[in-house]
């Protein structure tokens, strides 16, 4: 049985896609932008606005293609240029807000449907407000330290705490309205 290493082949892309080869280019974006949609979806509510700013994040990726040094995932580089890109586009559109708990739970009081499938968790997590949004992505989805955080959107390690604190609180209170909805108790 021939073993196929398909990092070789990653590798070879990476190096052709260092010489401006569009078709190694095109093998890469190919690979990775399923996952990388997801990622900027993560942040972006809108999914056209979320391809726009994965599109721009690649060719990000690829101009400084040659900064990728090989410690570590390919993959994991090009998440953290995608998160990145994620947190100036929503910098740019000034979109980064807080609230308090009590306008968050009224704004989406109405909102929950009976069943919690995939698109409706991420409905969930839409309706946070953008900062706790952001935060909670960072530290539950991406898996960065609040010092990574903090460091990352120039806030303190203890509104990254924060943040995260009010973002589970909300989520925890917009569920457990969900299963008194699905009980017929609400």
């Amino acid at each position: 049985m021939k073993v196929i290493n398909l990092h070789n082949d990653e590798n070879e892309w990476i190096a052709l896609a260092l010489e401006n080869n569009r078709h190694a280019q095109h093998q890469l974006y190919t690979k990775f932008a399923p996952k990388m949609l997801g990622v900027c979806r993560q942040y972006c509510k809108d999914i056209h606005q979320a391809e726009d700013v994965m599109i721009t994040a690649f060719m990000k990726v690829f101009a400084n293609l040659k900064h990728f040094q090989h410690k570590g995932s390919f993959e994991g580089w090009i998440r953290r240029i995608m998160v990145n890109e994620c947190i100036s586009f929503l910098r740019v559109q000034k979109k980064v807000r807080f609230m308090d708990d009590e306008t968050f739970f009224e704004e989406t009081h109405n909102q929950i449907e009976s069943q919690l499938t995939l698109d409706e968790i991420q409905f969930l997590i839409d309706q946070l407000p953008d900062g706790y949004k952001m935060v909670f992505n960072l530290y539950c989805i991406e898996g960065y330290k609040h010092h990574e955080i903090a460091e990352l959107l120039n806030i303190s390690e203890g509104t990254s705490k924060s943040q995260l604190s009010h973002a589970r609180k909300m989520l925890q209170q917009q569920l457990n309205l969900q299963k008194k909805y699905t009980n017929g108790t609400e």
